[in-house]
């Protein structure tokens, strides 16, 4: 690293820590040996003030120092390392919202000697500091972007450590065996036993790989209440798919009309459907059009239907199934899908009945969107396709995408190690380099063996003043 970089890298930083837009309050943020001297130099308390006291609230202004112009009317406090945020020194100024108030402090606090934090820099200088490992701070940007309460839980898990702790234990049983097999490779002419191979083998299955084979079994069921799933409605025009769209998500987003052809363009939305962020995605009916907005509608629809991990094939009730309807079930059939069956409020059980002749299979249902009646049913058909039927139990703590590459890494090197000690002839010191290569590739998910590339990958997710 470069003297510059160095610099840097230890400058004191500042952002505005709230977001945009009115509210009640705006925080601005400030990280490193300047942030009490930059206090001191911009807050006037309405009492005198000999010294902080660290985690103390003080009543006072912001003053410009050059002009002596009063900013805003503040409460600050300084943290003083180790105990805040990021192990330095911490400062946050508490202000009245408003973009033009926070900017004129920040600007001041920038003028004294700090530098704009780019994104997520303070987290990344809790980590670089010791006070979280890698994933904890990957939780707290799942805590941030979480869209339902399971995937809320499941990011207070891991950032109260708990990815961190099962990753630590398969680390110390394989530092156990690693020290075993170093014994036979620096002691061979005492003839060492390697406490016997099949027994290390298998205490290895046993204490590392069954574990990490059940840790790496939840990362597909918690990528779904991390980032949710895509679920196109799709059908012919005046359906009932924007209807759908708003008893699902119980309110209004889209509009409807009894004139076909309303909706004109892609339309989406987050929904919880049963614990699940679904991204519900309502789309232009399908049809042949010389509208060219209409037309342009059509063929996003037919881009999001490809695209999509579900489609919803939305049909009229009240009407015979008609060929448009069989050809446009062509289209979709090979995906996962459900047919729905809409207006049954106003649809006679003849008619009914020769849907159910139509698409004789188990993702029928039938609804009205209108009055909400198999609104329910669809949902726990919707939740039941994406998880495969499985337990609706949540796991405690998953993987996410890259922890799961890394976690591959480790599996693939150890069951390069037992399948080694499983050998007739051991050679210890290649089974040391792949029990060397699973502890480094679990260290990536904590942090411990990592790059700065990967760091900025990381961190620059977060937004500014995090």
């Amino acid at each position: 690293m470069k003297p510059a970089d160095l610099d840097y890298a230890e400058a004191t930083i500042a952002a505005i820590a709230t977001p945009p837009g009115p509210g009640a309050i705006g925080v601005i943020k400030i990280s490193g040996n300047l942030a009490e001297k930059i206090l001191k130099r911009l807050f006037k308390p309405l009492k005198p003030l000999k010294e902080f006291q660290s985690h103390r609230l003080y009543y006072g202004f912001i003053k410009d120092p050059r002009t002596g112009e009063l900013v805003d009317e503040v409460l600050v406090t300084l943290m003083r390392k180790p105990r805040s945020y990021t192990r330095e020194d911490v400062a946050e100024i508490y202000g009245h919202s408003g973009y033009l108030v926070l900017t004129k402090i920040l600007e001041l606090v920038l003028r004294e000697g700090a530098r704009l934090a780019e994104p997520g820099e303070f987290t990344k200088r809790a980590f670089l500091n010791g006070r979280i490992d890698l994933s904890q701070a990957e939780a707290l940007l799942d805590l941030i972007n979480a869209r339902s309460e399971e995937a809320l839980r499941l990011a207070l898990n891991q950032l109260r450590g708990a990815l961190a702790e099962k990753i630590l234990a398969l680390k110390e049983a394989l530092l156990s065996a690693l020290a075993v097999v170093e014994v036979a490779i620096d002691f061979p002419e005492e003839d060492v036993e390697l406490l016997s191979h099949y027994d290390l083998a298998r205490e290895l299955e046993e204490n590392v790989l069954m574990p990490l084979n059940k840790l790496l079994a939840t990362y597909q069921r918690g990528r779904l209440y991390r980032e949710g799933i895509a679920v196109v409605i799709a059908g012919r025009p005046n359906v009932g798919k924007s209807s759908l769209l708003n008893a699902l998500l119980l309110e209004e987003r889209a509009i409807v009309t009894p004139i076909p052809g309303t909706t004109r363009d892609v339309i989406e939305e987050f929904a919880n459907i049963k614990g699940l962020p679904i991204k519900l995605i309502d789309t232009a009916g399908l049809r042949e059009t010389e509208d060219l907005v209409e037309g342009i509608g059509v063929k996003r629809a037919r881009e999001k239907i490809a695209e999509a991990e579900i489609v919803i094939f939305m049909v009229d009730g009240s009407q015979e199934p008609s060929e448009e309807d069989f050809r446009l079930y062509e289209e979709i059939k090979e995906r996962p899908h459900l047919v729905a069956v809409n207006k049954i409020d106003i649809a006679g059980e003849e008619t009914l009945n020769l849907w159910k002749k139509a698409f004789p299979h188990e993702r029928l249902v039938f609804i009205s969107a209108k009055e909400g009646e198999g609104i329910e049913a669809l949902a726990e058909q919707i939740f039941l396709l994406v998880t495969g039927g499985r337990s609706k139990e949540i796991p405690q703590v998953a993987p996410n995408l890259r922890q799961k590459m890394a976690l591959e890494k480790a599996r693939e090197a150890l069951e390069r190690a037992v399948a080694n000690l499983k050998k007739p002839t051991v050679y210890p010191e290649l089974v040391a380099v792949d029990l060397r290569e699973a502890l480094s590739s679990l260290g990536e998910i904590t942090g411990e063996a990592t790059t700065e590339d990967l760091l900025d990958r990381i961190f620059s997710n977060f937004c500014l003043g995090k």
